[in-house]
């Protein structure tokens, strides 16, 4: 056990205090043909100055956003993370993700949590959000066994334009929970309404987003009318940056909301972690999975907070759960959370007009066709380059820009369609050149 700071004389002290003479002597019930025999064949260790030389020379290989001018999105966004986010992360008060069950010990960070979860409310108009849960995707397969359980009903309706990782977690989880996955094709970039309808039928709830994969808005309420015309549950899964100028979705007749967090508080980190956001109406309270933290008083009157509305028996039990998943992404939700402190709802607000802003200017300059001309869209756009996008993108990125997602590898007949995303951290003049950068590589 080199790897281990133990002396010598540490170690003969462990060994006499458990009656044995060496560390041979352990092993001694392993029979000999099933013992490995010889050390590792493994280089030679690496001094801590070595190591970290490695370690940084294999992180340059990478591009991040401060060497590459990046429009990537698709579902993890470069926005703007305030230096007190990292500020109270680093607190060593925060740095366990698991929600604790001791209340006494533990009042920090069941504080922060059940903070986070009113945030989580105000924005989406739900009554209950959970303690957060692993991503945008395991929290859309944890709406549907909500659903199934609330309706009595086993099918699923998914628009076409929700995520594509989204919908396949709910297809990878949909035989497990027994249930039938049903998508609606979208048209001209967005779900039609009636056809909706008709697929709702006998559904236990039906899933839409907001903005759409194509960045583009969807007539939420009458989708969220269509699905509860046929008896579904309406979840809308959405991006929270959006809410400060979309409306809530608890406002127009969803169920629940959900979604991925990623976009406050955390940064891209080549796709994860991140954490998913679950928030429904008070009478879907007892089937929510993960941890719901409540505000309560103790006995002497003073405020505090514990886990509450569930017991500990759901979450081990694997029969009486309503998700196998049995912790949170607390870290990463406690971005979210001191992030929309941060901005409050005016900030909140300006972020998203300058969002839709920089995104109508890109529509202009970037002077190539959209692929579903007159849509609203929010911060992000499809346009068609009239290359292979993949190649396009290859291109560009010899010239230090990143010009976005190639949605073609999701959706058929769209090879030659770059999904470009602006957040509050590009510019005017990046848009330019992001404009010059496409011109150049596919004149």
């Amino acid at each position: 056990m080199s790897q281990l700071s133990v002396t010598d004389a540490d170690r003969e002290e462990m060994l006499a205090a458990i009656g044995v003479s060496s560390v041979e002597e352990l092993f001694r019930d392993i029979p000999a043909g099933v013992r490995f025999g010889r050390t590792l064949d493994l280089e030679p260790a690496l001094s801590e100055p070595e190591l970290v030389r490695h370690l940084e020379e294999l992180a340059s290989r990478n591009a991040d956003t401060t060497r590459e001018l990046s429009f990537l999105g698709a579902g993890i966004y470069d926005h703007y993370v305030p230096a007190v986010v990292d500020a109270v992360l680093q607190r060593g008060e925060f740095l366990t993700a698991y929600t604790p069950y001791q209340p006494e010990l533990s009042q920090g960070v069941l504080q922060a949590i059940f903070e986070y979860q009113t945030v989580i409310c105000e924005l989406t108009g739900m009554d209950v959000s959970n303690a957060s849960g692993y991503d945008g995707t395991t929290v859309a397969a944890d709406a549907c066994y909500v659903a199934k359980h609330a309706t009595g009903r086993a099918k699923v309706v998914l628009a076409e334009t929700l995520g594509p990782q989204v919908r396949q977690v709910v297809k990878t989880y949909a035989p497990g929970f027994g249930l039938e996955v049903v998508e609606v094709a979208h048209v001209g970039g967005a779900t039609p309404v009636d056809a909706l309808r008709e697929a709702a039928e006998d559904a236990a709830c039906v899933i839409f987003q907001q903005p759409n994969v194509f960045g583009i808005l969807e007539p939420a309420p009458e989708l969220a009318a269509a699905a509860n015309d046929a008896g579904a549950l309406a979840v809308a899964h959405v991006d929270p940056v959006s809410l400060g100028v979309l409306e809530a979705p608890g406002n127009y007749g969803c169920a629940l909301a959900i979604g991925e967090g990623q976009s406050a508080g955390n940064y891209q980190s080549y796709a994860g972690p991140h954490y998913g956001f679950l928030a429904a109406k008070a009478e879907f309270t007892r089937r929510l999975p993960g941890r719901i933290i409540g505000e309560t008083t103790d006995a002497t009157g003073e405020r505090g907070y514990v886990l509450t509305l569930q017991t500990r028996e759901q979450h081990i039990r694997r029969e009486k759960a309503t998700s196998n998943i049995t912790t949170n992404q607390t870290l990463l939700a406690l971005a979210g959370l001191v992030h929309l402190s941060w901005l409050g709802p005016q900030g909140l607000r300006e972020v998203g007009e300058t969002c839709m802003s920089l995104a109508a200017y890109a529509k202009e300059r970037l002077a190539l066709p959209l692929a579903f001309p007159d849509r609203v869209v929010f911060k992000e756009l499809a346009v068609r380059v009239g290359h292979p996008a993949r190649d396009v993108v290859a291109a560009a990125r010899e010239h230090g820009v990143h010009p976005g997602y190639a949605i073609g590898r999701d959706y058929e007949g769209m090879d030659d369609v770059l999904l470009v995303a602006v957040t509050e951290k590009r510019t005017p003049a990046d848009i330019d050149r992001l404009a010059d950068v496409l011109a150049e590589v596919t004149a």
